[in-house]
């Protein structure tokens, strides 16, 4: 059974599935995202993976008759993707050429405007999640899209301070952002035509860098060839930085952060959002992670145990590291 449970402390929902606990651990020595495993096609080169375990459904279970009227339930309305990178079990992003990220991107693109198009869809998040330091079971390179019914917290606190900030003064809270970083110049690790990826001044995660675009771009709608073949590359050259920092798969979250969709409320949302990506890496140093304690989760103070500008210098040496290795 799966539901949405209303959390009226911070005027969220929860995501409750009681059967994804009951997800098996997978043989070390089969792989159901590999070719030859008769769940996926025999070739490919990027492919979406109906979720086994799907938390968020198109036509969802009624919810448990646990409820109430103060503790309410909803039915989990939405959808889970599993996208598919690679045929190669061990590749990573950065390895593949960028003829093949484009048609990640371009993946990703046809999704989000597909999934948009269902008026119950409020916004729409591709992420991936890489590395056991993050809980990943299945190693096979492959991120995700959830398509939410409900706007998620982090999104809605993000979009009132933009839309603050711009009827304060006039201008887009990420363009703000994007100009700090840019006059500034020290946290930036690398920039192409149409993108700019930098540890932000205010990073919780000593490696956590964003992607910002260098122009007006709300969703992936707003992509053009151009616009993808930059994405790509600024994908490519920040994994690449990564996995060459310490000369090992280096573990992150990546989210890929879109305008809200069907929602009325943010009618007027490109006055102060803009299309970005957001990772957050887990490791402060080689051998060493970036717990989130008890000040972190339980008072949401959050605390970074490095300086951005001392962590962006070590990426752009690792980028360089990685640009000679081309």
């Amino acid at each position: 059974m799966a539901e949405l449970r209303y959390n009226p402390l911070l005027d969220d929902w929860t995501m409750v599935s009681g059967s994804r606990n009951k997800r098996p651990d997978m043989p070390k020595d089969w792989c159901p995202f590999c070719p030859g495993s008769k769940k996926v096609p025999e070739n490919y080169r990027v492919y979406i993976y109906d979720n086994d375990f799907p938390v968020l459904k198109i036509n969802p279970q009624k919810p448990d008759q646990v409820g109430s009227d103060f503790y309410k339930t909803v039915p989990s309305y939405g959808k889970c993707d599993v996208i598919l990178y690679s045929p190669d079990h061990n590749a990573s992003i950065w390895q593949l050429p960028i003829d093949h990220i484009e048609e990640l991107v371009n993946l990703w693109i046809d999704r989000y405007n597909f999934l948009r198009k269902d008026q119950k869809i409020k916004y729409i998040m591709p992420f991936e999640n890489r590395g056991k330091e993050v809980g990943v079971t299945m190693p096979h390179p492959h991120g995700q899209i959830y398509a939410y019914s409900k706007i998620p917290l982090r999104i809605r606190t993000e979009l009132e301070n933009g839309r603050k900030y711009y009827y304060k003064t006039g201008e887009n809270l990420f363009n703000k952002i994007r100009k700090e970083e840019i006059d500034f110049k020290d946290r930036i690790v690398y920039e192409n035509n149409h993108f700019i990826a930098f540890i932000p001044f205010f990073s919780e995660y000593p490696y956590g860098v964003y992607i910002f675009p260098k122009s007006d771009i709300f969703s992936f709608s707003d992509f053009n060839k151009d616009i993808i073949f930059s994405f790509s590359d600024i994908i490519k050259q920040t994994t690449g930085a990564f996995d060459h920092l310490f000369n090992k798969k280096f573990p992150y979250m990546m989210c890929i952060y879109n305008s809200p969709v069907n929602c009325d409320k943010y009618k007027d949302v490109e006055n102060y959002y803009l299309f970005h990506v957001k990772f957050f890496p887990p490791l402060r140093s080689e051998n060493s992670i970036k717990w989130n304690a008890s000040s972190e989760t339980g008072a949401w103070a959050a605390g970074n145990p490095r300086k951005a500008e001392e962590c962006a210098v070590e990426l752009r040496q690792a980028y360089v590291k990685f640009l000679n290795k081309q």
